[in-house]
């Protein structure tokens, strides 16, 4: 390791070789303002920043000045971020990104939340000197995302998360000049392309160019219609980072202060998404069982690996991409869907309420998750099974424009009877999680034995691919699991060549799973808050009592009086769903 000294503002630093001058001031304390540069390291992906131009210092010997993110030190280099030349050209470059910038912050969804306006605050601009014509697109309004390219300041952070991270490849810079912006090819709208809506570029956007569809004005209008009974279920992502937008630290657990912040809002029942993936377990591990026993038994015409199906960004992925491995997948719905179709079915007759009269809301960590609950084989009759889904950050604008003291809320739990979950249901929330579970419950089910030891630690951690076996008393299960839609790619060609030796594959598209999700509070990629929210989610799981899917009691019941048993023809109608090949429109360039 090659180190090297240069002077920072007169301040003297040692960095390795390779370090760019604004992670050598970093060190120092010293923080350099942009709006291009994003931290990706911890997701092993390479982004190129530098457009922006907001980062510029000043380098002795260098006539002209230096982006600071991309641009490496040297020895002796001696560097100023602070000079008069340097702050007259950041100013002179913000004014400028603003000049052909929309001035609707009071109305715009990041208000408050948006890199360009903090910096302009920071920087104390109050005027506009450049006047002239502004660049103007058509909106973009797609089942999930929206975007607004008026608001686009190029800075091309979309781009890098949907090429380089996710390989989707829908966002690229295109046209020139004044006309330039990141759009998809030929300027096509999102639900015109291969977007899988994993709400990854709306993460990392610095304004509000890319946002999520906003079902809340819908959510309170039906909580004040009488005649609606309103349902909600809460994903186990969201209680590891909501706590976040209240100013607590990452990783801190809000299960009851979310239950009591939902009552205080008026649903009617207060139930968890938990519960619905310990049902996805009984009915994906039976899945998994049945395919492996043929396959063990030499019948060779078994799909394996089986792949997981909890995840709508990954599925809308391979339904792009892998439109030949449609029948590899599971076929069971992902938790949010079963739980949508149980509440307005088995909940609906126990309540005595028609289910066009009952309104179920689902808190998702994803954007993904408002696409899915708008495709059509998940309604009956027109009548949607989860009518709206709004995010994390969204539930924490509803609870404050409610005038909710969140942090002082007693903690509540959730109503029955599809409230009540296991430790199983709760990790599906980060990456490794829903296999796990899978797992804990299909060795029960498989070898007729009590399964003492239910932590697989070995299916754990943030490596974008994992490998791991696991010991079906005497039968080796061979287990893949992947986050992130660049590394489910790697896994799916191996499928498709015949080459994968695993017999099921958990992928989610988002970094460490739906704890990293579209919809949750902004982390840029920073593998400490992810950490701390996968430790919150195992933390959760050992708290439980029960940890085993098909230990849950309301579970256990709900196939007695209900289903019947896991794969039943009504679990099947009910619970299980099919896939479809997504053609893109092709536009005729000629």
């Amino acid at each position: 390791m090659e180190l090297i000294k240069l002077t920072i503002d007169n301040r003297t630093v040692e960095v390795e070789k390779g370090t760019t001058i604004f992670h050598a001031a970093k060190k120092l304390g010293i923080e350099i303002p942009t709006l291009c540069y994003m931290n990706l390291n911890d997701l092993n992906i390479e982004h190129k920043p530098g457009g922006c131009r907001v980062c510029v210092v000043e380098v002795e010997g260098r006539r002209n000045l230096a982006p600071s993110c991309a641009t490496e030190c040297v020895e002796g280099m001696v560097v100023k971020t602070n000079s008069i030349r340097v702050l007259n050209s950041r100013r002179t470059v913000l004014e400028l990104i603003l000049s052909d910038h929309p001035f609707d912050c009071l109305i715009c969804a990041k208000s408050g939340n948006c890199d360009l306006q903090s910096l302009a605050i920071k920087m104390g601009v109050r005027s506009i000197p450049f006047q002239g014509a502004k660049s103007t697109y058509k909106p973009d309004f797609s089942p999930a995302i929206i975007r607004d390219m008026d608001k686009c300041i190029m800075c091309r952070r979309c781009e890098t998360m949907c090429n380089d991270f996710q390989t989707v490849g829908v966002l690229s810079g295109i046209n020139r000049g004044f006309e330039a912006v990141v759009a998809p090819a030929f300027e096509r709208d999102l639900d015109h392309s291969e977007c899988t809506y994993c709400g990854q570029c709306v993460a990392v956007c610095p304004t509000g160019a890319l946002t999520e569809v906003d079902h809340t004005p819908q959510v309170i209008r039906a909580l004040a219609d009488p005649a609606k009974t309103v349902v909600v279920q809460t994903a186990p992502a969201v209680r590891a980072a909501l706590g976040e937008e209240f100013g607590l630290e990452p990783g801190t657990l809000v299960t009851g202060k979310l239950a009591a912040a939902l009552r205080r809002l008026g649903f009617d029942y207060v139930f968890d998404t938990d519960f619905a993936a310990d049902l996805t377990i009984m009915e994906e591990g039976s899945e998994l069982l049945d395919r492996l026993g043929k396959f063990l038994n030499g019948d060779k015409s078994v799909k394996l690996p089986m792949l997981t199906s909890c995840c709508p960004g990954w599925v809308n992925f391979f339904e792009h991409n892998f439109t030949d491995l449609l029948d590899v997948p599971s076929t069971a719905r992902s938790p949010q869907q079963m739980f949508g179709s149980i509440a307005k079915s088995y909940f609906a007759e126990k309540i005595k309420v028609d289910r066009k009269n009952m309104v179920v809301v689902s808190i998702m960590p994803c954007v993904a998750k408002k696409f899915e609950c708008t495709r059509e084989e998940f309604k009956v009759d027109g009548n949607p099974d989860v009518d709206f889904s709004i995010s994390t950050r969204e539930l924490a604008a509803l609870i404050k424009g409610s005038n909710i003291d969140f942090n002082s809320l007693p903690d509540e739990d959730y109503d029955n009877p599809l409230g009540e979950s296991t430790g199983a249901g709760v990790i599906f929330g980060v990456t490794g999680g829903v296999i796990e579970a899978a797992v804990r419950t299909a060795y029960e089910l498989h070898t007729k034995k009590t399964l003492d030891k239910v932590d697989f630690k070995q299916l754990r951690g943030l490596e974008g691919i994992r490998a791991a076996s696991v010991d079906f008393d005497g039968v080796e299960i061979k287990i893949g699991i992947a986050h992130g839609l660049g590394n489910a790619r790697k896994l799916l060609e191996d499928v498709r060549a015949g080459k994968s030796e695993f017999h099921a594959i958990e992928i989610m598209a988002c970094p460490g799973g739906c704890i990293g999700g579209g919809g949750q509070p902004l982390h840029h990629g920073n593998s400490a808050i992810l950490k701390a929210r996968s430790k919150a989610i195992y933390t959760e799981d050992e708290m439980k009592v029960l940890r085993k899917s098909h230990e849950n009691p309301y579970i256990i019941k709900l196939y007695e009086e209900y289903l019947g048993k896991p794969l039943s023809d009504k679990a099947h109608h009910l619970l299980h769903t099919h896939y479809f090949a997504k053609e893109t429109t092709h536009i005729d360039i000629d």
